[in-house]
């Protein structure tokens, strides 16, 4: 499994389509960190500095999109790049068979690629976490604290399993299908009703199902407001945008963006606004956590069996 998990990896750094896809992410992701660092250090000048000031570079709009937003919209198509011909493009052309013929165990093989493709997604995102922190550096001239360096640790962890969650999607689609084209055209066909169409027609259910007819219905606003949460958890996307935004802003105490409170309740938040820490807010956010990751466990394993039970033929 090493053998190939290096010739897997040395394939993905020499191909063409991975050296476009970084050189992309690396500039839109560095030019809006500037576009974010030059705005905060304006807005900054003369003020006393927050002590979460750092984590600002991830969560903060730079004109368009905040650097999660981008690598939660377009981090799956990394996954899916990587894992859209992984076994349809050795089976058509001939290597595949060759390959289970060596003296080799068969879940060698889709071990060796999976694994290959988590290292280079995990290294992608690690270099690109580096370059913003040092671009922050330079700019803000601020240090982060051990609370943000830990939060974008993990940061790091969470969407390397969620890159990882939509690579196994693609490599059950290439095991499935014979054609690359195929395989490509139902991964991103999967990757847009996710991402796009699960929170509008999460909206639309709820709508139907709790329609709120009078807007100062307090509890038919807060009940059509949770099925549209609870609706839209089905889509990955929205279960990465919750788990990252509570985790890099300390700020958040919950994930629910509309939460019913009294007057007292009010007057406590007012009076206690300091940042969770760092333990609190993963005890927040440990449900998506967890299922975000059983999600690529569940789906590898799918790709595991679909390829243990398919035939290989030589040709």
């Amino acid at each position: 499994m090493w053998t190939i998990f290096r010739k897997e990896l040395a394939d993905h750094f020499s191909s063409m389509r991975f050296t476009l896809m970084l050189a992309l992410i690396i500039m839109v992701s560095v030019v809006t960190a500037y576009m974010v660092g030059t705005g905060l250090k304006d807005q900054l000048t003369g003020r006393a500095m927050n002590e979460i000031i750092f984590l600002y570079l991830f969560t903060s709009s730079g004109g368009f999109f905040s650097l999660a937003d981008f690598v939660a919209i377009f981090g799956p198509l990394i996954g899916l790049i990587l894992g859209f011909d992984a076994i349809n493009r050795e089976r058509n052309q001939g290597t595949l068979s060759k390959l289970v013929s060596q003296p080799i165990l068969r879940d060698s093989i889709i071990n060796a690629k999976f694994l290959a493709g988590v290292a280079t997604s995990a290294i992608m995102l690690t270099a690109l976490l580096l370059l913003i922190s040092g671009l922050g550096l330079l700019v803000l001239g601020v240090v982060p604290g051990p609370d943000e360096v830990g939060r974008l640790l993990i940061y790091l962890v969470i969407s390397i399993f969620y890159i990882s969650f939509w690579m196994g999607v693609a490599i059950l689609f290439s095991i499935t299908f014979r054609s690359t084209a195929s395989s490509a055209l139902a991964s991103l066909a999967v990757w847009i009703f996710f991402s796009f169409f699960v929170a509008f027609g999460a909206s639309l259910a709820a709508n139907a199902i709790a329609p709120v007819d009078d807007p100062q219905n307090v509890e038919a606003v807060m009940l059509n407001q949770e099925l549209t949460e609870g609706l839209s958890l089905f889509s990955p996307l929205e279960l990465y945008n919750q788990a990252t935004a509570t985790l890099l802003d300390p700020m958040r105490k919950t994930t629910q963006s509309l939460v019913l409170s009294g007057r007292f309740e009010q007057l406590s938040m007012n009076r206690f606004q300091s940042p969770l820490p760092l333990d609190q807010s993963l005890l927040v956010v440990a449900p998506y956590l967890t299922t975000i990751l059983a999600m690529t466990v569940l789906c590898f394993a799918l790709s595991y069996l679909a390829f243990m039970r398919q035939e290989v033929r030589s040709a």
